[in-house]
């Protein structure tokens, strides 16, 4: 008998496996965090025997090696990989024995990236689930250019051959376990659903129902920026992650947040976009814990500048420090918990500014005398946006500011999370800012005037 537990990172979009018998398991593109795959393994009573990558992933930094380590498992990696460090190289039909009746078949599967892996878990010789990684997700596959640029279109076709390999070689029952598709950038699209098999994606996903020349020309599209950490990422997989370390930052004090704001260190305040609207340190930037805190937060912050982090208790800062480790983010450089009142000098007043609906943005007596600034993507902004306003993508804004028209600033997007981000860069650039904190959804209802593609 088998079984598969699923490891999800929701801030990040991916899902990590554990899946073996009754007594040892392998562990599929484990998180940074391996301590999750290392419970999820004593839950079960098994041994870790196995650890395997898919490939060397851009969007997160990997514990395979150090679970590996701490286990003693083989740590297999495709052998096309360039590594710096000993581990098991796979090839195309290698196999694995994982426990009694079970075994892992190494498919190869370029397209996300030049050697990608994926893996087929086998009871007695019959395929029970596909672990695809980055080739073949819910409705979708992997961006094909997150390597090389001259790559891409070569890599979007070996995606599509690699879609048709899986469909083609594994029965309409197998499962479709990816890592990529649930909220990744590593993600051509957004995962259609939150279960499939290689039935389902026969009926539902662009590179197993269009020709090769449509479905890249389609795929090529639609790709949108690339997170900016995501540079980073290869580089410290391949040569091999340091241990995490997760203890507690040093504290900092009101004089030490001020010392670091004046040096153009980045202070990063965690709490709720509606409590840092009613009162925060001057000069801080909001990113919600409960947000995608890792990824925008690593995508915007110049990599390498050190951040001290502002929370409401240790629990919300321990939680930011594992999801920011999770991005090479790996230690604060101070921390503190409370309450602006704990943050500020005696008598310093907290900054604030007002928050609104589009309800609120078109009652305005005089709307020509306010700038309306959208920070969704690309895309989003495309489909449909508020005639007249200025687009500036949030990932693009903190460099950007400058551009920003003179005037009160309206910000949105569609729901308020990075409208609230963008709100605080603004605040801290000494703008005077309004946060949309609002569906997008709701503009038209609320009468403003919609410009659509």
């Amino acid at each position: 008998m088998f079984f598969i537990d699923t490891i999800e990172i929701e801030g990040l979009g991916n899902r990590h496996y554990l899946a073996g018998g009754a007594r040892t398991a392998v562990a599929i593109d484990p998180p940074r965090d391996i301590d999750q795959v290392i419970a999820a393994a004593a839950r079960r009573g098994v041994r870790i025997s196995h650890v395997v990558e898919t490939h060397i992933h851009n969007d997160y930094v990997t514990g395979g090696l150090e679970l590996a380590r701490l286990t003693g498992a083989a740590y297999l990696v495709p052998a096309a990989a360039h590594v710096s460090f000993e581990r098991i190289p796979v090839h195309d039909g290698d196999l694995a024995v994982i426990d009694a009746g079970l075994r892992l078949r190494a498919v190869a599967t370029p397209g996300h990236t030049p050697h990608h892996t994926a893996y087929v878990l086998e009871e007695d010789g019959t395929p029970i689930a596909a672990f695809t990684g980055g080739s073949l997700l819910i409705g979708t596959v992997g961006r094909p250019d997150l390597v090389e640029p001259r790559l891409t279109e070569q890599l979007a076709r070996a995606q599509h051959a690699s879609a048709h390999r899986l469909a083609e070689e594994l029965p309409d029952e197998t499962a479709v376990l990816p890592t990529h598709g649930f909220g990744s950038f590593c993600s051509a699209g957004q995962a259609e659903g939150d279960a499939t098999t290689i039935g389902r994606e026969k009926r539902v996903n662009d590179a197993l129902a269009k020709d090769v020349d449509m479905f890249v020309a389609d795929l090529l599209s639609a790709l949108e920026d690339v997170p900016a950490y995501y540079a980073h990422m290869g580089p410290a997989n391949a040569s091999g992650p340091a241990p995490l370390d997760l203890t507690p930052p040093a504290v900092a004090d009101p004089g030490e947040i001020a010392a670091r704001l004046a040096a153009g260190e980045w202070v990063v305040d965690l709490r709720n976009r509606v409590a840092f609207a009613d009162g925060h340190v001057a000069g801080a930037f909001n990113f919600e814990a409960e947000g995608k805190l890792a990824t925008y937060l690593a995508w915007m912050i110049p990599w390498g500048k050190p951040v001290t982090l502002l929370a409401d208790d240790a629990g919300q800062l321990a939680a930011a420090q594992r999801e920011l480790v999770r991005v090479g983010i790996d230690r604060p450089a101070a921390a503190a918990t409370g309450t602006p009142a704990d943050w500020l000098a005696p008598g310093e007043i907290p900054a604030s500014f007002p928050r609104a609906t589009f309800t609120d943005l078109a009652a305005l007596e005089s709307p020509d005398d306010v700038v309306v600034l959208d920070v969704r993507r690309d895309s989003e902004q495309a489909g449909a946006h508020i005639t007249g306003s200025v687009h500036i993508p949030l990932h693009t804004l903190h460099k950007r500011i400058g551009e920003v028209p003179a005037g009160k600033v309206w910000v949105h997007c569609a729901g308020g999370m990075r409208a609230g981000i963008a709100a605080s860069l603004l605040d801290a650039a000494g703008r005077n800012v309004v946060a949309v904190d609002d569906s997008f959804d709701n503009a038209a209802a609320s009468g403003l005037p919609l410009t659509t593609s």
